[in-house]
């Protein structure tokens, strides 16, 4: 459903606090049939809230967001769809390791997606956001 809302009622982000209601009937939805990923997400913003110099708010269609001195690291929407800006090479590696597929709306830049349905998805999204956060540090080089 969120794939067909992004593809054919995209153009409806632009009705000022639409998305914010959409991403909060997300959050209904899970509630009622997948109470656990709500925890994990959860648990996903309490740890990446402690890293030094993050700052966490709402995203601008919906979600909770996560900044670097102004500069955002990832946003993780109702449904457990965690969006992370990198690189294009940051973003080709891990394409081919074949765990984040290319962002749901923004395809030929270095935006990610990444679906946490797992226990398992939880901790990768907590390395993806390390891996975000040391990228906007600056900290992190990908060998060549």
């Amino acid at each position: 459903m969120f794939r067909f809302v992004i593809k054919y009622l995209g153009f409806l982000k632009f009705v000022p606090g639409l998305p914010l209601l959409f991403d909060t009937w997300l959050k209904v939805y899970i509630f009622m049939t997948n109470m656990e990923l709500l925890n994990w997400m959860d648990e996903i913003s309490e740890e990446v809230r402690q890293w030094p110099d993050i700052v966490s708010h709402t995203h601008k269609y919906g979600g909770i967001q996560f900044d670097l001195k102004h500069k955002e690291i990832g946003h993780l929407h109702g449904n457990g769809l965690l969006d992370l800006p990198l690189n294009r090479q940051l973003k080709a590696t891990l394409i081919k390791e074949g765990h984040v597929e290319d962002h749901h709306f923004f395809k030929n830049t270095g935006w990610i997606s990444f679906y946490i349905r797992t226990e398992k998805d939880k901790h990768y999204a907590l390395q993806l956001l390390r891996l975000g956060y040391e990228w906007r540090k600056g900290a992190f080089k990908l060998s060549p």
